[in-house]
């Protein structure tokens, strides 16, 4: 069976220019009201930035085969039991007759303070991945296969995410990977790590300028984390899903 993309590169940027577009407009409504929040924290609290990209993998998973699931976007019905906490609060749900086919965490960082965003990013990611699966080993979903879990982070594409960081490690050397680079290319190496790990199917990164909000453009690090591998997979796992639970 071919796998349907669903003219993602165009969906993208589409969700990309949605993403500026609803963070500038959360922040000029903030300031209106007189109840704008610090720094560039107005942006994010509308909570609707990432939609786009939501709608874009609702449409690979119904274009491969998956039409008879149930799709979960609303606050209330997108939380799923933890271990080592009770629950936790997703993006996107996909379940079918009780399983769990899909979750999706979406995520995204703008400047200035790139140094602890990353630190927190990466212990929430991490974190949020380790309890999901040590929760699906103890049986919290059932006796089911491995379900997608995917992680989508979008960065700020900006100087200060793009210099070098410089890194002390008075006891022991830093892995060497690290030495040197940005906050992009550390972003870039937490998904790789995070797929080889098997912590998430497919973890992608796109960086973005905050011109963006009048081109939609963007770009990716790396093959390995870039959007047509995150979309491929997810087809791919909608495909043989819709095989397996529709017969």
């Amino acid at each position: 069976m071919a796998l349907t993309l669903s003219n993602y590169e165009t969906k993208t940027k589409n969700a990309v220019q949605s993403f500026w577009t609803t963070r500038s407009a959360a922040q000029q409504q903030q300031k209106k009201s007189g109840k704008s929040d610090q720094g560039e924290r107005s942006g994010v609290t509308a909570g609707k930035n990432m939609d786009g990209f939501t709608g874009l993998f609702i449409d690979i998973i119904h274009e491969n085969g998956l039409n008879n699931v149930e799709i979960h976007q609303k606050r209330s019905v997108l939380t799923l039991p933890g271990f080592f906490r009770p629950t936790k609060l997703w993006d996107l749900l996909v379940t079918h007759r009780g399983e769990l086919i899909a979750a999706i965490e979406l995520k995204s960082q703008v400047g200035p303070s790139f140094g602890n965003n990353f630190n927190n990013r990466t212990e929430e990611a991490i974190g949020t991945a380790h309890d999901l699966w040590t929760a699906y080993r103890e049986g919290a979903f059932g006796n089911q296969p491995r379900p997608f879990v995917g992680w989508l982070m979008l960065v700020e594409d900006a100087e200060k995410s793009r210099s070098s960081v410089r890194d002390t490690s008075p006891h022991f050397p830093i892995f060497e990977e690290f030495n040197g680079t940005s906050y992009l290319q550390r972003y870039d190496l937490l998904c790789q790590k995070m797929m080889k790990e098997q912590l998430y199917t497919n973890a992608t990164l796109i960086a973005s300028p905050r011109t963006a909000l009048e081109t939609g453009s963007f770009s990716e690090l790396s093959i390995m984390t870039g959007m047509r591998t995150f979309i491929s997979s997810l087809a791919g796992h909608a495909a043989a899903e819709a095989v397996r639970v529709e017969e």
